[in-house]
């Protein structure tokens, strides 16, 4: 407690970060087969978006995959998509066709 007495409010508040490995969010593509319907497609968005790093998901149920933005590993989208009962793979960016891990 005696610390907490020696602090002063200054009305400022700051935020220090960790700048010698700056973010950036990747952009991941995963190919998903076995979706039947959009309540499927937006399965694998709600489950896709659980994943700890994600920022964004987006599932084409029409193009059979999803876009994934964040700092999630391939692995740990896949094996997201898997457990909710879907096939997937990590798509290649060029072409969006499912490659494999």
């Amino acid at each position: 407690m005696e610390a907490l007495h020696s602090l002063q409010f200054t009305g400022r508040c700051e935020v220090i970060m960790n700048t010698h490995e700056p973010f950036v969010a990747k952009r991941r593509i995963l190919a998903i087969t076995g979706m039947t319907c959009s309540g499927c497609a937006s399965s694998v968005t709600r489950v896709l978006s659980r994943v700890p790093g994600v920022q964004r998901a987006e599932v084409d149920f029409a193009g059979a995959r999803a876009v994934v933005e964040g700092s999630a590993g391939p692995e740990a989208l896949v094996a997201a998509v898997e457990a909710a009962g879907y096939e997937s793979e990590i798509a290649d960016v060029n072409t969006g066709q499912g490659r494999k891990k």
